[in-house]
């Protein structure tokens, strides 16, 4: 078995200053550790193609996307306080949609993907950027899903901080179910549990500092009823790492084994579903890394 890995160089083009978070050396570090050779035989590795306008505008007004044009054309700007668009964020923003819907498409064809992207974008809303988000990759890639045909999209998000953008994006939609464990209360101050769109949502807020066998048991008690007598098409990860234990911008305990776990119960569940995984947060290179790793080789 392998796993495609879809990337695209311009997604390291995003700049957003000295000492952000969000730096380059995030993908830089993910692509290094998912081409050490020891990995060679497990991965198959594509090059996507920036994403169009068609594919962007399935999730975010024409108006928006204009917006941003305009702002990147002006070589860049502050949107919010912690969300900077760089002179070449934009060709990184939609190299990293691209990403995400080439991963779309090899998983369709061949079982699993892996979206090396960012800047990461579950955060993005409709018409505004934010948490270092300019476009939201995973529910891009859900609608390409869908206009490729696969009707029903399941969307797992375990990022540390709750996916606002996705949730608002899908939560009035029955064909695409939402799954979110976060730390509760914590940015950006969504996700409670009684936050559940038609049905469709399932928000999993946890305090930091728990046991993690507890994050992984209620993260896949969530799955397991999103999918009760629901089967989709095509299954979406939002892999944030910095849900691992030490990430500086995280309280939650986990490790990179209970990233393969959880993959590996995915793959379990919806068998033989195609499943998309998209990078998101992670903002400790070395647990970042070895997150990934770890994911990518339970894919395969």
């Amino acid at each position: 078995m392998s796993v495609t890995v879809a990337w695209h160089p311009a997604c390291r083009l995003h700049d957003a200053g000295a000492g952000h978070p969000e730096c380059p050396q995030r993908i830089e570090a993910v692509l290094e550790a998912l081409r050490d050779p020891a990995l060679a035989a497990e991965i198959r590795w594509v090059e996507a193609r920036p994403a169009d306008r068609a594919a962007i505008e399935r999730a975010h007004p024409a108006a928006y996307v204009d917006a941003l044009e305009r702002l990147a054309e002006q070589g860049g700007g502050m949107l919010d306080a912690d969300t900077i668009m760089g002179p070449r964020s934009w060709e990184a923003a939609l190299a990293a949609a691209g990403v995400a819907a080439a991963a779309v498409d090899e998983a369709v064809a061949g079982g699993t993907a892996f979206g090396a992207l960012r800047p990461p974008g579950h955060h993005a809303l409709a018409d505004r950027a934010m948490g270092f988000c300019f476009l939201n990759n995973v529910v891009i890639a859900a609608r390409h899903a869908q206009a490729r045909g696969h009707a029903r999209v399941l969307i797992v998000d375990w990022d540390v901080h709750h996916g606002n953008g996705t949730q608002a994006l899908v939560e009035h939609d029955p064909t695409i179910r939402y799954v979110s464990m976060h730390q509760y209360p914590w940015y950006p101050g969504t996700g409670a549990a009684h936050e559940r769109g038609v049905g469709n949502v399932y928000n999993v807020p946890r305090p930091p500092g728990l046991p993690r066998e507890v994050y992984r048991r209620d993260l896949l008690e969530a799955v397991d009823a999103a999918l009760e007598g629901w089967r989709p098409n095509v299954l979406l990860v939002s892999a944030g790492f910095d849900s691992l234990a030490g990430d500086p911008l995280g309280g939650f305990t986990l490790e990179p084994e209970d990233m393969a776990v959880w993959t590996t119960a995915l793959r379990e569940r919806v068998v033989p579903t195609p499943i998309v995984s998209v990078l998101e947060g992670g903002y400790s290179i070395d647990r970042l890394t070895a997150g990934a790793c770890a994911h990518v080789r339970a894919l395969a």
